[in-house]
Parts: C-alpha cells; sequence; structure tokens
C-alpha cells in the first residue's frame, strides 16, 4: 500500500474527550475513528490489525474442534424470560427496540439462549455430542459509562464459543483444552509474558470461572500473582478459603493492577434445562447437555497491545497482529534516483509477498519517521542517498529502535 493513497489521516494531537491511550494513538495514527462516546468505526489500518487478531483467534479455535457460525443480532424476548435475562433488573445492559407492530426486540449482548435454542434442532443422541460452535459477531452493550476507548465499547465484537459435551467428564476435559487455547492466543498476540489465568466468581454456575487477565496500569481490575504457578486470583474471590483450595500462602502472592482480555465460563446445565436441550445417552435415557461459554473481544485485544507496548513515540506492533510488516520510507522527491529505488525496492518486497506500507509523500524526513513511529510497524526501511551509493538500506527495529545496515539481497530474504 502506497502511503499516499491510503486512506487515514495522522493527527498531531490526541482528541481532548479521550483520556484513555489507546483510544488516544489509535485515533491520531488513524486506525479508528470515534462516532460517539463509545463507538467506535475502524479504517483501513485499524480494520487490518483487527483481522490479524481475529485471525489468530479462529486459528486456535479451529485447532481445539471448534466450528464457526454467524448467529443473528436481533433477540426474541420471549426466549431470554425462560432463563430471566430479559429484565432490566435482571440484565441492564440491553438495547432494545420494536418492530413496527410494536413487538419489542432486543439487540445480543451475548448468545447462550440462542444458540442454546438452535442446537435443539441439531442434538438428539449421544452420538451428535461433543459440539463446539463459535462465532465472531456485533454485541451490543448499553453501558453506563463507555470508557477505556475500544477496550469498553457499547457495539463491539466478540468471539463467543459454546461447548456442547454429554458429561462433566467430557466438559472439564475441553474446557482445559480451550484454556491452553487462550493463552496460546494472547502469546501469538505478543501479550503472553504479562497475561496470567485467573481464578474468579463463578456466579451461579460454579465455585470459579477463569479469566484472562494482563498486567498494566491501565487495568481496571485487581489480580494477585503466583508467578511460581503462573496464574492469578481476582481480589473478589481473594479469600483464605481459595487460598487453601489452591494450595497458596498469602504471601507468594502479589498485587497487580490488569486488564480482562478474555473469560471461559463453565455453565453446568442451566441453560440447557431451562430450555429443553437434552440428548438421549446410551441406555436411551434423556440428559441435559453440559456446556460451557469462552469470549475474547478482538478490539479489546488490540486495545489492550496498544496500551501495554506502546511508548512515548507511538504504537509498537508485534509482528503477528501488525497491518503491515514493513515501513518502507524514501527520503527522496518524486523522479529522482532514491525515490526510484524505493519504488523498485517497493514492488520487489510486494512481488514476494510481503506485507509492505510504502511512504512515498514528498515530505520531510523529520514527519515521515515520527509518522512511522506513531503507526508502530515492526521495522522500518529507510531508502535515502546511502542506499543509492551502497543498496544497502538502514533498517530500524521499532521494538527496541536498533538500527542496522542491510543489503538488498539479505533484506529480501528476511521479510520474504
Amino acid at each position: 500500500m502506497k502511503q499516499s493513497k491510503l486512506f487515514t489521516k495522522a493527527r498531531r494531537e490526541a482528541p481532548a474527550d479521550e483520556v484513555s491511550k489507546n483510544a488516544q494513538l489509535l485515533i491520531r495514527a488513524g486506525y479508528v475513528h470515534k462516532e460517539m462516546a463509545g463507538v467506535y468505526d475502524f479504517l483501513p489500518l485499524g480494520l487490518k490489525t483487527l483481522n490479524n487478531v481475529i485471525g489468530i483467534i479462529r486459528e486456535e479455535m479451529n485447532a481445539i474442534g471448534g466450528e464457526e457460525v454467524l448467529l443473528s443480532s436481533l433477540q426474541d424476548p420471549e426466549l431470554w424470560k425462560k432463563t430471566k435475562r430479559w429484565g432490566d433488573e435482571d440484565v441492564d445492559v440491553w438495547f432494545k427496540t420494536k418492530l413496527k407492530n410494536d413487538a419489542e426486540l432486543g439487540l445480543g449482548f451475548t448468545h447462550e439462549e440462542p444458540i442454546t435454542r438452535l442446537m435443539r434442532d441439531h442434538i438428539a443422541s449421544y452420538k451428535d455430542l461433543p459440539r463446539y460452535a463459535y462465532q465472531f459477531q456485533n454485541k451490543f452493550r448499553n453501558e453506563t459509562r463507555a470508557k477505556s476507548g475500544i477496550m469498553r465499547s457499547r457495539e463491539f465484537i466478540m468471539k463467543d464459543l459454546y461447548s456442547f459435551n454429554r458429561d462433566e467428564a467430557q466438559f472439564k476435559e475441553f474446557y482445559e483444552q480451550a484454556a491452553e487455547a487462550y493463552l496460546r492466543v494472547f502469546t501469538r498476540a505478543g501479550i503472553g509474558g504479562q497475561t496470567y489465568r485467573t481464578f474468579a466468581s463463578g456466579g451461579s454456575f460454579s465455585k470459579f470461572s477463569d479469566e484472562f487477565q494482563t498486567v498494566c496500569e491501565a487495568g481496571e481490575d485487581l489480580i494477585y500473582i503466583h508467578e511460581g504457578k503462573k496464574i492469578a486470583i481476582n481480589e473478589e474471590v481473594c479469600t483464605d478459603d481459595v487460598l487453601a483450595d489452591l494450595g497458596i500462602k498469602k504471601e507468594e502472592l502479589r498485587q497487580e493492577k490488569s486488564i480482562e482480555v478474555g473469560n471461559i465460563f463453565p455453565l453446568g446445565t442451566k441453560y440447557s434445562a431451562a430450555l429443553g436441550l437434552t440428548f438421549k445417552n446410551a441406555d436411551g435415557k434423556d440428559e441435559p447437555v453440559w456446556m460451557g461459554s469462552y469470549g475474547i473481544g478482538p478490539a479489546r485485544l488490540m486495545g489492550t497491545i496498544v496500551e501495554l507496548l506502546s511508548d512515548e513515540r507511538g504504537i509498537v506492533w508485534p509482528a503477528s497482529v501488525a497491518p503491515f510488516a514493513v515501513h518502507v520510507v524514501s527520503l527522496g522527491k518524486p523522479g529522482d534516483e532514491v525515490a526510484a529505488l524505493a519504488d523498485g525496492l517497493y514492488a520487489e518486497l510486494s512481488e514476494k509477498g510481503v506485507a509492505v506500507l510504502y511512504d512515498d509523500r514528498d515530505l520531510r524526513p523529520g514527519e515521515k519517521f515520527a509518522e512511522s513511529d506513531l503507526l508502530g510497524m515492526p521495522a522500518r526501511v529507510v531508502v535515502g542517498k546511502d542506499a543509492v551509493a551502497t543498496d544497502t538500506f538502514e533498517v530500524v527495529d521499532r521494538k527496541t529502535g536498533t538500527v542496522e545496515k542491510v543489503a538488498r539481497a539479505a533484506l529480501v530474504a528476511r521479510f520474504s
């Protein structure tokens, strides 16, 4: 992509009404556009990054047997009344609307109820189990106060997976597979070293659920980390009884602020029993299906990466999620030999399948370098007069700031 043609616009200053670092940087760098409080549009750079995050999650969900579906956002109130989650006194984040005939509808904030009803048409026997269905879909939550940029918004994409098993033992086996898959997602996204499987309240379903919390000063949660076991405990459940269950002493823990980047939840038979999802076991007896739910917000993960890995100059994307692998910056003027060399390098890298952002604009070098730092591609390749003379290029690592001179053939081979 030539930067002169890219639909984006970098800004010198952060918007005055944004306090979160991720929103400030993503808006300044032209990744997102703010429609209103808690509602963001993803521009080309932002959408490419978001899709890379989604791609990582999709691969890991497929690897554990997930099958991708897409359910409707419009929700039937009668279904949710059966599980007592329609009334505002029970769930206070609904966006509700009406049809022309005055019938009420909701915009889905999660999908346990509809997917449970859907599975009644597909699960009849123990031979139909297990089943693992997931989706990437827009969710709507009427947050009282939307904040934290793209990490907490009123409309957002969620990856929600739902598991359907014959019994508790089969469910627990998959639950652990899902937990491991989540840790792989966060490692691949560049924040694995700061992310911990975290014991949290299971509500009415179980003693515990599992959150995945990333240590970050911008976080809204407090967790207590046991580094030796690579686990954490949410402040809300960090009691003497819980510590005894986990075999942990309080003095072995350290307190940190954190961002919740995912959660997995045992549902038991709550929804299957309420909505009539049963199967016939090997003896022909009807039994309720065991269920679990598993959520990750790709935009929330993207925002967390910005919060955690950015520096004073701008965003620092891990290579796995960056919209482009290389930022080629030409210091030439249109039509001169430097620009011609940069054009040729851009074409050669592109032909090799390398995702390249090429700054071909006629701007001062300082402006280009500052914007390159703000955009945060993993590597910057500078094409100047020295490159014309030597056919070697200055390669700058965005994360470490290290600079090295690389010959053209080696450079192309490296990024290919």
